[in-house]
């Protein structure tokens, strides 16, 4: 892509997890109307689980989640006791019978638990919750805090899928980032996840870090596809220190510019695909015969809050603190600070901090832009015919897209749009259009290159 582009579109927008997007999620949704919600929904329904484990050993200078760190595992064990109590309180209010097929584990580090105590979890879930028989479990581990015995009770646990941070495996971006992690200690866990039949390996990798360079990011790739994970995501770094405070140790006179921060994409992307690697919506990449790139060869790829998935349940439930769920009648999310939520579980009701209900509107402009990111392409009139809707309603939004189109980003071809190659990275930009809740110059998303 031309560097002026790169340039004009260098703007902020959502990732589109969701729509609305949780920026906009407010009080007026709190645990009474969740509890509500999750008593009206179908048992027949399928449902996915997601259980944020908060805390970490030390600070990754990169992060944008909600996690603490703590080098005791005290407060491990406290947080985790309410996490029990919480998912015995939200199973008591689904109704009987519903199966939960995508079960995942992400944080903070989940491997900061005892192998005992994740099995514990686990054996929680699977009793208060039904258990689909062929139900996806992953979890999100940190190599450095990844033991042997803790891999055996994953595998004895019936995890599926392992997704491994990485990041960089140049030392010296490690080094910038505060999070050292030599490439044998993540070789070795791949070892033992193998070895343990836990095949299905993801790995995150990030563009953008300070001192990466072209060269660099695509040693890491190389080295990453050595290890032949079975899908790759490759995020663009969000350098966002006014909303995180630790990013502030990060230099940023050390960071990319816009051009170099492309260059670092245009060059990890190509490498991916001349390995084999089907690029996937924005960001992620998998095995041709990965259950990923078939549902996107079937157009039955999907988006939620855990990124590109083919989870399609309507009903996911956001565990701990800080954990973000949806439902048939909207989103909500739990009270991202410790103290608020152990006060919320005490009290024993859902720790439910804000959330939004969707209307008709909101679920026709969610399945637009869900399709466009990840398709690369919608078909307008298709998607509101599904709505009983009337296409014409979105020319101000087609009207909107002529600059995108006339920079060569994407094609308009009636009320149909399909992303170019050079305009994948940017998808998000173009799904803005349809995003009747975003202002202009809000600064609380990441930037689309």
């Amino acid at each position: 892509m031309r560097p002026e582009l790169a340039a004009k579109y260098d703007v902020r927008v959502p990732r589109y997890t969701s729509y609305p997007t949780a920026p906009h999620f407010s009080p007026a949704i709190g645990a009474e109307r969740y509890a509500e919600g999750l008593d009206e929904l179908p048992p027949d329904m399928p449902l996915s689980l997601y259980l944020h484990i908060l805390y970490c050993a030390e600070m990754c200078w990169f992060c944008a989640c909600n996690v603490k760190i703590t080098k005791q595992y005290a407060p491990v064990a406290d947080y985790l006791e309410y996490l029990w109590r919480e998912i015995d309180m939200i199973a008591g209010l689904v109704p009987d019978g519903m199966r939960a097929r995508h079960i995942h584990f992400g944080g903070g580090t989940p491997t900061i638990l005892t192998p005992a105590d994740f099995t514990a979890t686990v054996e929680r879930l699977r009793e208060r919750f039904h258990f689909a028989a062929d139900a996806e479990v992953a979890v999100e581990l940190d190599p450095r805090t990844t033991d042997r015995d803790y891999v055996r009770a994953m595998a004895a646990c019936g995890v599926t899928r392992a997704s491994m941070g990485v990041q960089d495996f140049d030392p010296a971006v490690q080094e910038a980032i505060n999070r050292i992690q030599p490439y044998d200690i993540t070789a070795r866990v791949f070892d033992w996840l193998r070895e343990e039949g836990v095949t299905e390996i993801n790995m995150d990798l990030i563009y953008g870090l300070p001192r990466q360079t072209v060269p660099g990011v695509v040693e890491t790739i190389d080295k990453a596809v050595g290890l032949a994970p079975r899908r790759i995501a490759l995020f663009g770094y969000a350098h966002v220190p006014w909303m995180k405070k630790h990013q502030t140790l990060i230099h940023e006179s050390e960071l990319p510019g816009i051009e170099e921060r492309w260059r670092q994409y245009e060059a990890a992307a190509a490498r991916l695909g001349e390995a084999g690697y089907v690029a996937i919506g924005l960001d992620h990449f998998a095995r041709a015969d990965d259950e990923l790139a078939l549902a996107l060869a079937g157009r039955r790829l999907h988006r939620n809050f855990q990124g590109y998935t083919t989870d399609e349940a309507p009903a996911l439930i956001g565990l701990g603190a800080s954990g973000i769920g949806s439902l048939p009648q909207g989103y909500v999310a739990n009270q991202p600070e410790v103290h608020r939520y152990k006060d919320a579980i005490r009290a024993g009701h859902p720790a439910t901090a804000r959330g939004i209900a969707v209307g008709d509107d909101d679920r026709l402009r969610r399945a637009l832009i869900e399709r466009l990111m990840c398709d690369m392409a919608v078909d307008i009139g298709a998607v509101c015919r599904d709505f009983d809707a009337d296409p014409g309603q979105f020319a101000e939004e087609m009207a909107a897209l002529a600059p995108m189109e006339a920079d060569g980003l994407l094609v308009r071809e009636g009320m149909r749009i399909r992303m170019t190659e050079d305009g994948r990275p940017l998808v998000r930009a173009a799904c803005a259009a349809f995003d009747r809740y975003l202002k202009a110059g809000e600064t609380r998303h990441s930037k689309a290159v």
